[in-house]
């Protein structure tokens, strides 16, 4: 069989790929990384499985994944079970029944893989790797805070440099809609308008001039986080909507004592790809790229419908992202141990920051076979010689 007849093997599904050196490892280290940070701030790690029954999966915030989820059924229970889509929902599933007698607030992290039905446009991946923490159990701007300076701490650990948060109200203009008693259609033409940034079109949607007013009011306020807090505070929104932009406000206050130097924006009005979000989110940035690094927010944890949930606040870092936006780093050097060499031998020089590569088979030329294993240097009388 030629190569050409086995050439179709290597072709994959769209949206997925083969990862391999020295991206693999470099996933493999960013992953670590991010994990042993949110370690270092009480996150202790949990590991849900890769597939579940789709009414847990699929329940509480999951049920806006559902569209994404690859489905099949268990032949041992002859009930569906779905591939998990997000983690997110999984640990919250493992919050409120397996660890729901634990102290509150509940510190959990995790990583792993997930795999989606399609992918976007500006995200075709249909695999790839997550890793984030879920704070369950309280709801303060304390907390959601905390979210947002640990995703920046992690990505910087990993080595992406030079970041920005962009804040979110996912349900601000629910709740100022609701507030106003909009009736459903003046509402849908408003969504239309705020979803373009089209100021025009908000205020014909609205026969109420006060009201139209507010909400170019809250398209406003899209910026700079310190001016957008101060337009927002200037605006005469109903009880819950103000609610919520003093919350916002707690927390821009919060997060730049703790980081000064973060860029902060806000976008009060964005809602989408953040539905099942109930307060607060936001999402991290590169300056180069302007890749999203980052997800999170305030969501309700559990089930709700069955009376089952806890406030609850996290974020999901995508790792595909996180590689494009940092810097490789140097490689470990390759050094090639010939023939006859010990197995003992291997440690000095691992502990020297080598990997070292053994001869499994005998060559004349130890220079000439270091070079086609590509290694960066070859045991020559006892020194690791540069090629």
């Amino acid at each position: 069989m030629t190569s050409n007849d086995n050439d179709h093997r290597g072709l994959l599904p769209a949206g997925l790929a083969d990862l391999l050196p020295p991206d693999a490892a470099r996933e493999a280290r960013a992953i670590d990384v991010a994990i042993e940070r949110f370690a270092a701030f009480g996150y202790e790690r949990v590991k849900p499985p890769l597939v579940e029954f789709e009414e847990s999966l699929l329940g509480g915030p999951g049920a806006a994944l559902g569209p994404q989820t690859f489905r099949l059924m268990d032949p041992v229970s002859q009930r569906m079970m779905g591939v998990r889509p997000d983690m997110t929902v999984q640990v919250a599933r493992i919050a409120v029944t397996r660890l729901k007698h634990e102290p509150r607030p509940l510190r959990l992290s995790y990583g792993g893989n997930v795999i989606r039905v399609r992918g976007s446009t500006l995200k075709p991946e249909r695999q790839f790797a997550q890793v984030g923490t879920e704070l369950i159990g309280v709801d303060s701007a304390e907390a959601d805070a905390e979210a947002v300076l640990l995703a920046v701490d992690a990505l910087r650990a990993i080595g992406v440099a030079d970041l920005t948060v962009d804040l979110n109200l996912p349900t601000l203009v629910a709740a100022v809609a609701a507030g106003l008693k909009l009736p459903a259609e003046a509402l849908r033409r408003l969504r239309r308008g705020l979803d373009r940034k089209d100021e025009a079109a908000v205020a014909k949607a609205l026969t109420d001039k006060k009201a139209a007013d507010l909400f170019v009011g809250l398209l406003r306020a899209a910026g700079p986080a310190e001016r957008g807090i101060a337009r927002l505070a200037a605006l005469k929104l109903p009880a819950a909507g103000a609610a919520e932009a003093a919350r916002l406000g707690e927390v821009v206050k919060l997060v730049q004592a703790a980081d000064p130097d973060l860029p902060l924006t806000l976008d009060p009005i964005e809602y989408r790809g953040l539905e099942y979000q109930t307060g607060v989110s936001f999402s991290v940035f590169a300056l180069k790229g302007r890749q999203e690094l980052a997800r999170g927010g305030r969501y309700s944890a559990g089930y709700p419908d069955d009376g089952i949930s806890e406030p609850a606040t996290g974020f999901t870092v995508y790792m595909d992202a996180v590689l494009a936006a940092s810097d490789a780093g140097p490689e470990r050097p390759r050094l090639y141990l010939p023939s006859g060499i010990a197995w003992r031998e291997a440690a000095p020089w691992q502990a020297k920051g080598y990997a070292v590569v053994r001869a499994v088979v005998a060559a004349a030329e130890p220079r000439t076979e270091a070079k086609r294993l590509n290694c960066s240097h070859a045991l020559i009388d006892g020194d690791a010689v540069p090629l």
